[in-house]
């Protein structure tokens, strides 16, 4: 069978992310096609757009394109077709669907996703928070944090933490381990502000099995043993009691579903305040 060769050019006004990934998911659907892609970003003004027209020529490549600013994007289209040249246009019948429905007129920013605005800023702040505060290292971060996860080890914590950042939440996590005292800092702060995480024993035996192997440990060690797990989770349970808190189970739960419930959580106590 003989390899086909095609040119694709991804033309953004912003980074081109989107664009690009739409035409790699397509062009993977043809074997027998070899396809390379090049990526034009920041595309913002007619003179850039006739340069990258004329090249795209000379390759006989198709426009994928993601534009907002209406004049551009009606531009490329009258000059793509005096060209020959065949467009694909990603964002502008969503974009009218939408205006469609709601009733509004889009913004027509570029890069607007993009922008460095409060929600922005709140996210960083909030990664840095959960890095400077994962895994009990300073308890005075239980005193700011929006939720405190506590739990035995591998139930989650870190990177449950990570994803509520990423949404902007700023989370510490403590393990409880039945030789450490938990922090006051734990029993000074609204319980609704803590979330108890558990798994059931079988799986956390696995995960810590694993997690030693993959330390170079033998697996006969008592953090992996089954009778010093269920210890471990009832000095947990007995804490998440002392405290108050809700107690959410991870087992079979992917990070995103226990954030979710997290997160509900969170909202609901935020409604009645």
């Amino acid at each position: 069978m003989t390899t086909q060769n095609t040119v694709i050019y991804v033309i953004s006004d912003a980074l081109g992310e989107t664009a690009e990934f739409v035409s790699r998911a397509a062009a993977a659907q043809f074997l027998g096609v070899k396809t390379r892609i090049r990526r034009v970003p920041y595309v913002r003004d007619e003179m850039h757009m006739e340069e990258i027209m004329e090249e795209a020529v000379a390759e006989h490549a198709i426009l994928v394109y993601t534009l907002v600013l209406r004049d551009l994007r009606d531009y490329l289209e009258k000059k793509a077709v005096e060209k020959g040249l065949q467009t694909v246009d990603i964002l502008g019948p969503l974009i009218a669907a939408l205006a469609n429905q709601t009733g509004l007129v889009p913004t027509h920013i570029p890069n607007i996703i993009h922008r460095l605005d409060e929600q922005y800023f709140r996210k960083v702040e909030a990664v840095e928070f959960a890095v400077k505060y994962d895994d009990g290292k300073d308890s005075r971060g239980i005193l700011y944090a929006d939720v405190v996860l506590i739990g035995v080890s591998r139930t989650s914590k870190t990177p449950l933490s990570m994803y509520l950042a990423h949404k902007g939440i700023k989370a510490a996590n403590v393990p409880l381990v039945p030789e450490v005292n938990p922090p006051e800092e734990l029993f000074c702060i609204s319980p609704r502000k803590v979330i108890g995480l558990t798994l059931r024993p079988e799986l956390l035996n696995s995960i810590r099995t694993e997690r030693l192997k993959t330390l170079g440990l033998g697996a006969g060690s008592d953090y992996a043993k089954l009778d010093r797990i269920m210890q471990e989770l009832e000095y947990g349970r007995s804490i998440m009691k002392r405290i108050g808190c809700p107690i959410v189970d991870a087992t079979g739960k992917a990070v995103e579903e226990t954030a979710s419930i997290v997160l509900e959580l969170l909202f609901k106590e935020d409604k009645h305040d």
